[in-house]
């Protein structure tokens, strides 16, 4: 199996490191004829309107579309769970391009400018008993879910921070930060 790490911005490189520890091939992608040779694709965390508009410059929003029609797993963190919403709130940049896959409405900065950032236990019980050492860093939030889609993990008050719907997830946190490859072996397993 060989997974891709979109490369456009972002901490695409601390993914592939944590994958290539895992014993998987690691592509990083950044044309859309690189989409071919994978078999799932990480979206990393960054800035949503950075790669928005750079996966519009390098032609991928389409490419990518299509191989989620294929049902080809894509993983979104951060920035990457942002371009994955079907809706975007709380201060989205006019005509921010995404990819509007997922059924989940996201809030970009839910939790306050990068001085805010903050780690979190998180218990998502898809990985196992213990909580998942979440790392937030300007981070979104998922403000709804629809139709099939899951909840995965949610911070103590009930914020929602992790979701799956069929073959893709989305978390609002940096797993690849945390140390912890329980979520990147789960995604391979999707």
């Amino acid at each position: 199996m060989t997974v891709g790490v979109l490369a456009l911005q972002g901490a695409f490189i601390e993914h592939e490191q944590l994958l290539r520890r895992l014993g998987q091939d690691v592509v990083q992608v950044r044309l859309p004829q690189q989409l071919s040779g994978i078999d799932r694709l990480i979206i990393p965390g960054g800035e949503s309107t950075t790669i928005g508009k750079l996966m519009v410059a390098y032609n991928l929003l389409e490419p990518i579309r299509e191989r989620a029609r294929q049902e080809m797993p894509i993983w979104g963190t951060c920035a990457g769970m942002i371009l994955l919403a079907k809706e975007i709130t709380e201060g989205r940049p006019a005509g921010q391009p995404a990819l509007a896959l997922m059924d989940i409405t996201a809030r970009r900065n839910a939790f306050g400018r990068q001085l805010d950032s903050f780690e979190a236990d998180v218990p998502v019980a898809e990985v196992g008993v213990e909580p998942f050492p979440a790392v937030f860093i300007r981070a979104p939030l998922i403000e709804k879910v629809r139709g099939d889609t899951r909840v995965l993990g949610t911070l103590t008050d009930g914020r929602i921070v992790a979701a799956r719907q069929g073959r893709l997830l989305a978390t609002a946190f940096h797993p690849e930060l945390s140390g912890d490859d329980r979520l990147h072996r789960y995604f391979l397993d999707m």
